[in-house]
């Protein structure tokens, strides 16, 4: 029992930890350089393979036949770089970040209805924890929104554009979050495998687009030495550009954050793993809120609530109110044919 309780809380603190960190260290990076999401993800990605191919690595250093058919992780990755890529795309058709946060929110219920598709069953009150969570998430947007003085719309056109694009990322998302269980519950939890196959496979991908990712470098390179305390003389010998410390920074926080979704995905379901990160997306909204200064309105806090008691409502009847009752079912079955014989 205290193993599965350690072994939560350090997927907890890898998910709300690493993602919490690593949007301040990509507010940084877009402070500094606004035009860097492709090469952001591509640091990612890179960061994110090495680190993961050690556990795939046999003692003669070859790669270890995988458990999974490449086939699988081949299609995985595709998705994988393609949701990516329609996120980032998003930007581009003039969408404001409080649009983005508020249509992403909508994981949980595409992921719902994409397990809907393939015949699973939810209860009523997984559903009506769904509902209050997206409606809690929107509520927050929109008083950060307010609080700040931005608006969340854009032009006609461009929303359109936008709105297409974040939809179908959202569908092919929701669609990835089922296969990776459906894939998982056939050849067993390999999530390590996901790690670095989803990220490694996706690579070559990137090759059409070396001329955008050698002009963000160089845009990020061109960027002031960052300030080093004299504390800490081995890095100021490095005189590294603000912006590519930065890019660093961010590919780190961003393993930790996707090692956590990795973990919680081969332990709970694609509507569990939804929850928790958003969830943890409000909670890096308030925590930013903090930070920077900026008051909690009431109207945060009411989306706040929503979203914390529709989560914990959410893992209570997942997690304890419908296996307690398939024990009891058992257990009445049991008992009801050991009086049969």
């Amino acid at each position: 029992m205290a193993s599965v309780i350690l072994a939560s809380l350090n997927t907890v603190g890898l998910i709300f930890g690493g993602c919490c960190s690593n949007v301040f260290a990509l507010e940084k990076i877009i402070k500094t350089e606004p035009d860097s999401g492709l090469l952001i993800t591509l640091a990612q990605f890179v960061f994110t393979a090495l680190a993961a191919s050690f556990s795939q690595l046999t003692p003669t250093l070859t790669l270890r036949s995988p458990s999974v058919p490449m086939s699988r992780w081949g299609y995985i990755a595709f998705m994988f770089f393609a949701v990516n890529m329609l996120n980032n795309w998003a930007f581009a058709f003039n969408i404001s970040v409080p649009v983005h946060i508020i249509l992403r929110s909508f994981g949980s219920v595409t992921t719902m209805l994409a397990g809907a598709l393939q015949g699973k069953r939810y209860t009523l009150l997984q559903v009506g924890s769904v509902v209050l969570l997206t409606v809690g998430v929107l509520i927050s947007a929109f008083a950060d929104a307010d609080s700040k003085g931005k608006s969340v719309e854009a032009s006609s056109t461009d929303l359109g554009s936008g709105l297409l694009i974040l939809l179908a990322a959202q569908i092919l998302s929701a669609y990835m979050g089922v296969y990776v269980q459906d894939t998982y519950a056939t050849y067993g939890s390999h999530w390590r495998e996901n790690l670095f196959y989803s990220h490694f496979l996706s690579l070559p991908m990137f090759l059409p687009l070396a001329a955008t990712l050698r002009r963000q470098y160089a845009n990020l390179a061109a960027t002031p030495v960052l300030d080093v305390p004299n504390s800490l003389p081995v890095l100021q010998s490095l005189e590294l550009p603000r912006g590519i410390a930065y890019l660093l920074l961010n590919s780190l926080t961003q393993l930790a954050c996707i090692t956590g979704v990795n973990l919680l995905s081969a332990q709970a379901s694609a509507v569990t793993v939804t929850i928790v990160l958003n969830v943890r997306k409000l909670v890096s909204f308030v925590a930013s809120t903090i930070l920077f200064g900026h008051s909690l309105s009431p109207m945060m806090c009411m989306g706040a609530g929503l979203v914390f008691g529709a989560g914990a409502l959410y893992g209570w009847e997942t997690s304890y109110r419908i296996p307690l009752q398939k024990k009891n079912q058992k257990q009445a079955r049991e008992l009801k044919e050991g009086k049969k014989q």
